[in-house]
């Protein structure tokens, strides 16, 4: 073979690797392309509550936003997550008392992870905006967090622990710290606790004061444990047309018996008592125990809500 004909062969395949080459890092600098709209397939309890959980500032309430509607007496944020964007808003509450009704707080977030993952569910003309823990002080000290990443395995097995857990950092019920029939002692079955100084001292009852007075919600569903049913509020009023309405809608759906007050033992200074005493719709949803959520029967409640204020 001729030299000449050696060297084209030769110019002719460097010339193939620098293109080759050329073409192989151009592609792997390109940044990679996101997803803008990503599809998750399965959801742990804590999903959003991990992304939010040291959110310190208010951000726009768009979809799937977190703002800051307080903080606790140890400092601890006090968030509400909101879905959708109707003007007709249903507020979900767990978590007052703390630990001490840990799955409370536990159901509010299986809520927020199912409208994540299935935002069609909402009707358009309804916004829902969940507060998973009104008394994160009270969760922390039982279960080490106030995200939903927990399980039963963190919660505290000392009975005091989580019995002390169910007052906020100043050692308050705050379900005796509203301003119906507020008292500065109050009822906890046969056990006398503080209701604080006055009506609203406690800065987790003023946050929750200061959001539904300024957002007005169509209806409000407050979790407790454990007695298994649904109830009624008002404050001497009657229970309202709306509130009757709601709460048997709940009931009738998750399978809790509806009930038109509750009347265990008198309690004093009640959330949704004074929320029947401004006019707002409100029921209380108790789990049967302190350990489930019950998932099933509070999402064909939560399900039957939406349906009823769908438009």
């Amino acid at each position: 073979m001729k030299k000449t004909t050696i060297t084209w062969i030769v110019i002719i395949i460097v010339i193939v690797l620098i293109v080759v080459v050329y073409f192989i890092s151009k592609s792997t600098s390109q940044p990679v392309p996101v997803d803008q709209n990503p599809v998750t397939t399965t959801a742990t309890t804590g999903t959003i509550a991990s992304r939010a959980s040291s959110t310190q500032q208010n951000v726009a309430l768009t979809d799937g936003a977190v703002s800051v509607i307080g903080t606790s007496v140890q400092g601890r944020p006090i968030n509400a997550y909101h879905f959708g964007t109707g003007t007709t808003e249903l507020l979900f509450v767990g978590g007052i008392h703390g630990g001490y009704e840990w799955n409370t707080a536990l159901v509010a977030y299986q809520l927020m992870n199912y409208l994540t993952t299935n935002p069609t569910v909402i009707p358009a003309n309804i916004k829902v905006t969940v507060i998973p823990v009104l008394n994160p002080d009270g969760l922390d000290k039982v279960v080490g967090t106030t995200t939903g990443n927990f399980t039963v395995a963190d919660v505290s097995t000392s009975q005091a622990t989580v019995i002390s857990g169910r007052f906020n950092g100043n050692n308050v019920d705050l379900n005796r710290n509203f301003d119906c029939d507020w008292q500065a002692t109050g009822k906890w079955q046969s056990t006398t606790v503080s209701g604080g100084s006055a009506a609203f001292s406690e800065p987790e009852s003023q946050a929750i004061q200061n959001y539904v007075t300024t957002n007005k919600p169509s209806a409000v569903v407050v979790w407790y444990s454990a007695a298994g049913g649904v109830y009624a509020s008002n404050c001497h009023n009657g229970v309202s047309v709306e509130t009757d309405a709601i709460t048997k809608v709940f009931a009738d759906a998750s399978g809790y018996p509806a009930n038109e007050s509750f009347d265990f033992y008198v309690t004093t200074g009640d959330m949704t008592n004074w929320l029947a005493k401004i006019g707002t719709p409100a029921i209380s949803v108790l789990l049967t125990n302190h350990t489930d959520t019950e998932w099933s029967k509070n999402l064909a409640g939560i399900q039957a809500l939406l349906k009823y204020y769908t438009k």
